[in-house]
């Protein structure tokens, strides 16, 4: 299976450029593979470049998880760390993705100084 890059999902995402999108489009037809850290960098990008806040930033993960021609790495784990990122206050996706493939492997407790992420279940303040 063909793999992409984060451009390429921004493109399916935003849609803000009618070429580039089309080209992705034609590229996922035959289905991708999104790996955990082009999720994390698409989710980056999304706040940074466009700005979004938490929901619909949950909304276009959702939307990459339910994606047709898309397999994103694990989806279970990009689940809990979705889950985990809604329920959170002030802790990233990137964060709590780190938090949910730690869980998945058994290598928890996951130490921190961050106070806002030590508050998640399996992560211990250090």
């Amino acid at each position: 299976m063909r793999a992409v890059d984060t451009n390429v999902v921004i493109r399916l995402l935003a849609r803000d450029d009618e070429k580039q999108t089309q080209r992705a489009e034609d590229f996922i037809a035959g289905g991708a593979w999104v790996s955990w850290l082009v999720l994390a960098e698409t989710v980056w990008v999304l706040e940074s470049v466009y700005e979004l806040t938490k929901a619909p930033i949950c909304t276009a993960v959702s939307m990459l998880l339910e994606h047709q021609q898309l397999v994103v790495q694990d989806t279970d784990v990009v689940r809990f760390a979705l889950d985990d990122y809604r329920e959170s206050r002030g802790v990233g996706f990137t964060d709590c993705l780190v938090v949910a493939i730690v869980r998945k492997h058994g290598h928890v407790p996951l130490g921190t100084f961050d106070r806002k992420l030590s508050k998640l279940p399996d992560v211990d303040a250090v």
